[in-house]
């Protein structure tokens, strides 16, 4: 009996075929790495921070952006929260964690003593 090259494809496929759903039966539900809830809340914490950091860092761009010739960019820890909550979603963005973990920090990192006003610090 001879076969033809369009049978032998065939064949292929459905051996392929068989091959998958058996591995996928035999592996089924392993995970390599399974939730855990502690590690959701860690990931959480952490881009809730960094998310404040990029909305102080936005603020402060568009301070100095809003500023005119010689006056101090005027950034404040409402406009964080207020980016923060628009920007990334956040339902309520505490008021010390702008300003302590944010607002300050970037504050510093980016010279704004230089041509900035802030209330982060009161």
């Amino acid at each position: 009996m001879r076969w033809s090259a369009d049978a032998l494809v065939g064949v292929l496929v459905v051996l392929t075929g068989v091959g998958l759903m058996t591995a996928g039966v035999v592996w089924k539900g392993r995970a390599v790495r399974p939730f855990a809830a502690s590690r959701a809340r860690s990931v959480a914490r952490r881009e809730y921070a960094r998310d404040l950091q990029r909305a102080a860092d936005l603020v402060i761009a568009a301070a100095r952006r809003a500023a005119g010739e010689g006056e101090p960019a005027i950034v404040t820890v409402e406009a964080v929260v207020r980016m923060t909550e628009e920007r990334y979603g956040y339902g309520g963005v505490e008021r010390r964690h702008a300003a302590a973990a944010a607002l300050r920090r970037r504050y510093e990192h980016g010279r704004c003593a230089a041509d900035c006003v802030t209330d982060a610090y009161g």
